[in-house]
């Protein structure tokens, strides 16, 4: 199968093109979130764009429209994850200093476990 993303080294686009096997939790025409696998909460779950995009300092023109979707995912998955009530955290990590270690756009939704300010 050829991969519809141009970025054929990226895990992220390997994992929507279904090239490599993972635990899905929801996906749509705009994201796909699965299981991190290396949970840092009881629930850890990474809500990924199926359009490539870098990071956030690389929006552009329909951009939004993804990322809007991703994080109205975010309280949906919360959810039914049972996370909702007590609370959650989701981040984006932009670039080296900011945590990002993927440079594919992904929100983490992690909960489960209380969380503190500020973060390390």
């Amino acid at each position: 199968m050829e991969s519809v993303h141009p970025e054929d080294d990226c895990l992220f686009c390997k994992i929507v093109d279904k090239r490599l096997p993972v635990g899905v939790v929801y996906e749509d025409e705009f994201a796909i979130a699965i299981e991190d696998i290396r949970p840092q909460a009881p629930v850890h779950v990474l809500i990924i764009s199926k359009k490539h995009i870098s990071g956030l300092l690389d929006l552009e023109g329909e951009d939004e429209l993804y990322i809007g979707h991703l994080f109205a995912l975010s309280p949906k998955l919360a959810r039914e994850k049972g996370i909702s009530e007590a609370g959650f955290r989701t981040v984006v990590n932009s670039g080296k200093w900011g945590g990002q270690t993927v440079s594919h756009f992904h929100i983490h939704l992690l909960g489960g476990r209380p969380f503190f300010w500020p973060p390390g």
